[in-house]
């Protein structure tokens, strides 16, 4: 098993989640997490922009200290969308999460495909929520660079043939947790398709990292999974 940090989790939440009140969400308590895991950067997004406000929301995250920052955009008030867009965009902010379930937004709805719209026409890398078999849909024949954070193990011949397609299509591999569906994934599309996720401190940290740490690649390929990946999408934005 491999003991190397961990480069960039790009599925970290903070701040507030209040269907899960007894975690502490405090970016404190949650950076010490990731330390204990040996995670070094994370993608952090404030739990209050999901549940109540994009933009208290995205003020709490761009607070932040030792981050690298993920708006967020309320799916049930797209109307405002490209002033939101623009604001990020102002603070350097280069990935933005869509809460489709959590919100109750569909990929095929109009403020969906609006607020879609404004993400990649900023150039932002969007962190979509969600199952990848109906997600992909507002993203396709685009040249997008999303990264979709709910791909199954039991979705792994869906996301491979879409990211044959599509080579800006990453998966985090937070839910690869069959015994080979990292691998499979890295074999068939390549590295470059997937990123490290754990979802935490909403998910337990340990099942995503041993995974991970436990993946059969090369050591080219681990350190892309592991950092590599997310960093190339981040500059290129």
């Amino acid at each position: 098993m491999r003991n190397d940090p961990i480069a960039i989790d790009c599925d970290v939440l903070c701040g507030t989640w209040p269907a899960r009140a007894e975690l502490d969400f405090g970016w404190p308590a949650v950076r010490a997490r990731l330390d204990t895991a040996g995670i070094g950067e994370a993608m952090v997004c404030s739990g209050r922009g999901a549940w109540f406000d994009d933009v208290e929301g995205n003020t709490e995250t761009l607070a932040l200290t030792g981050a690298i920052p993920v708006g967020t955009i309320n799916l049930r008030n797209a109307l405002r969308a490209a002033a939101i867009v623009h604001r990020l965009a102002n603070a350097g902010v280069r990935a933005v999460r869509l809460f489709g379930p959590l919100q109750g937004g569909e990929p095929h709805f109009p403020g969906y495909r609006h607020v879609v719209d404004q993400i990649l026409d900023a150039g932002m890398v969007p962190l979509v929520e969600g199952d990848v078999r109906h997600c992909w849909q507002a993203f396709a024949d685009r040249g997008a660079r999303v990264v979709f954070l709910d791909v199954h193990a039991y979705h792994v011949a869906d996301f491979i043939l879409l990211a044959t397609r599509e080579p800006g299509f990453v998966a985090s591999t937070r839910l690869l947790n069959a015994p080979d569906s990292i691998e499979i994934v890295n074999d068939e599309v390549g590295a470059s398709h997937l990123v490290f996720g754990s979802r935490t401190p909403l998910h337990d940290t340990s099942p995503a990292v041993l995974r991970m740490r436990r993946a059969r690649l090369g050591d080219a390929d681990w350190a892309a999974v592991t950092g590599g990946t997310m960093r190339s999408l981040l500059e290129k934005s």
